[in-house]
């Protein structure tokens, strides 16, 4: 079997991946400030609001594309055209109903939107209309070559799609801001966002023909073969309402219970949040094909060494933003948005807490979908999930938005996280490795939170006007953590192997980075 080329695929899809993502934060950013200050507070709440109910009625999606893209990588890895042609004809007809339920659906749903949200409505607007022009951005997704998508992941070519984002993205912000800057519609621009999803579809599928001219949606895939991806299917549908409840479920129950005000504030927090682990996510999406290639050609030790590598990389990332987000979040959010759009600090270390958490949620949930082990794992994302939506439920009438965020923790930890391990550990790698692995996770955890408390404690000092107090806590959390982190790893294995592979992905550069500091 032919091995895809992990590492420079992976490199490539990580720079383009990267690039990306900061210009999504950057301008979004932009935007989210324009519409505070042009139009108000609210609009970002009833933003977040349609986003999480269509997150919703995306689980008629069902998980189709991970079990598609799944599906790709033994026959990719085996160059049968055949096989590719008929996965992609199924995956457009499987992509097709879906957009037909979602529409369906979507509109059924209609007359309950307003039930949605407790307070604070700008006046003057529509809720039907807008939601409806939401609606049909989401079926377009679908129904506009979305299956051109699969034969990129499962090739690693993602760095395609983000540079097609890129240049879209371009259009809708620059059309978005002239349309909030001049005629203060947002009608208008709920439909420049419509138009540009269709606009990104179309060119993306252009790529893919480009690329990969020869793979085209035809043949029929063999009974057995469709019955297994169904059975994928139907045991990725307890993952995929999982993930719509932890995504989903707290802008809902926000919004209901205390309203748009306050959960434009909470997104605003979570935007910050979000952004960072979206840059951390590139990392993961770009790094799902090769390992899911590496699942099928490797063996069960390589696996679980390159399991600890990761683990490693991925603590000391995590670790890192986790410190800035404690020691930067308040000052930042001061200058940005004002004191009255702001909470308290202990709900600052309960973002720390979920966005530490969810990283290395983010990396079990890789290694289970690169390796197709859904149905293993096909009642855990539900169980957790519903944990959350309770607590959610409970908590928020006693604590507010605190306990949004506790209940989201609480989840992970007790719930998803041990049960998740516990299926990794016994389908994918030897199940004698699993205590020392949590042995290790909890040193990594007390590394990380030392350096936390350490970092706060010499950042709290800082307090001379906002925008010298971020620069300065800044570069404290540039040295702190990461001296730390380098004093107490630099000998172990972890660190040798990672230091190997960020030297292949940038052809050497980080080691001489490390000779010129003395640190190598």
């Amino acid at each position: 079997m032919a091995k895809i080329e992990r590492t420079k695929n992976a490199s490539r899809n990580i720079i383009f991946g990267i690039i990306l993502k900061i210009y999504q934060i950057l301008v979004p950013f932009l935007m989210r400030t324009a519409m505070i200050y042009l139009m108000g507070v609210q609009y970002l709440g009833l933003n977040s609001l349609f986003t999480s109910v269509l997150q919703v009625l995306n689980l008629a999606e069902l998980g189709v594309g991970s079990a598609m893209v799944y599906s790709m990588y033994k026959p990719i890895a085996e160059d049968d055209e055949t096989t590719i042609c008929a996965l992609m004809k199924l995956y457009r007809t499987y992509y097709r109903v879906i957009g037909l339920i979602i529409a369906v659906v979507g509109c059924a749903l209609t007359p309950f939107i307003p039930h949605l949200i407790k307070s604070d409505v700008p006046a003057g607007l529509n809720i039907y209309i807008l939601y409806l022009l939401n609606l049909g951005a989401t079926v377009l997704s679908y129904w506009l070559f979305a299956y051109k998508n699969s034969i990129l992941q499962a090739h690693q070519r993602m760095d395609v799609v983000s540079r097609v984002t890129l240049i879209t993205s371009t259009v809708q912000y620059v059309l978005q801001i002239a349309v909030l800057w001049i005629f203060h519609n947002y009608y208008l621009y709920v439909i420049v966002a419509l138009a540009t999803q269709a606009l990104t579809n179309i060119i993306t599928a252009y790529c893919a023909n480009k690329l990969y001219s020869q793979f085209k949606p035809k043949g029929n895939v063999g009974k057995v073969q469709v019955q297994r991806i169904n059975q994928r299917i139907r045991d990725l549908f307890t993952s995929k309402i999982g993930g719509i409840i932890y995504d989903s479920a707290d802008t809902i129950v926000i919004s209901a219970f205390l309203g748009l005000t306050v959960l434009a504030v909470y997104q605003n927090y979570f935007f910050i949040l979000n952004s960072i682990n979206g840059l951390i996510a590139v990392v993961f999406s770009a790094c799902t094909a090769g390992i899911g290639n590496s699942i099928v050609v490797e063996s069960k030790e390589k696996n679980y060494q390159d399991l600890k590598k990761f683990t490693f990389i991925i603590t000391w990332i995590a670790g890192f933003c986790s410190v800035c987000l404690l020691c930067i979040y308040q000052p930042f959010m001061e200058l940005w948005t004002g004191k009255d759009l702001m909470l308290s600090l202990s709900a600052v270390v309960c973002f720390v807490v979920y966005f530490f958490v969810r990283q290395f949620n983010a990396l079990f949930n890789l290694y289970k979908d690169a390796s197709g082990m859904w149905h293993e794992d096909r009642y855990r994302p539900l169980a957790a999930a519903l944990t959350n939506l309770v607590l959610n439920l409970v908590l928020v009438q006693f604590i507010g938005i605190y306990g949004i965020l506790l209940s989201t923790v609480l989840a992970i930890l007790c719930v998803g996280m041990p049960w998740l391990l516990h299926n990794l550990f016994t389908v994918i790698f030897d199940k004698k490795h699993m205590w020392h692995y949590i042995k290790r996770l909890a040193k990594y955890v007390f590394v990380i939170l030392f350096s936390c408390v350490v970092t706060y404690l010499v950042c709290s000092r800082i307090n001379i006007g906002l925008i010298p107090t971020i620069l300065i806590r800044g570069m404290i959390c540039v040295i702190v953590p990461n001296a730390i982190y380098f004093l107490v790893f630099r000998k172990t294995e972890e660190y040798s192997q990672a230091l190997h592979l960020l030297n292949n992905m940038t052809k050497g550069r980080i080691n001489k980075v490390l000779v010129k500091l003395g640190m190598n």
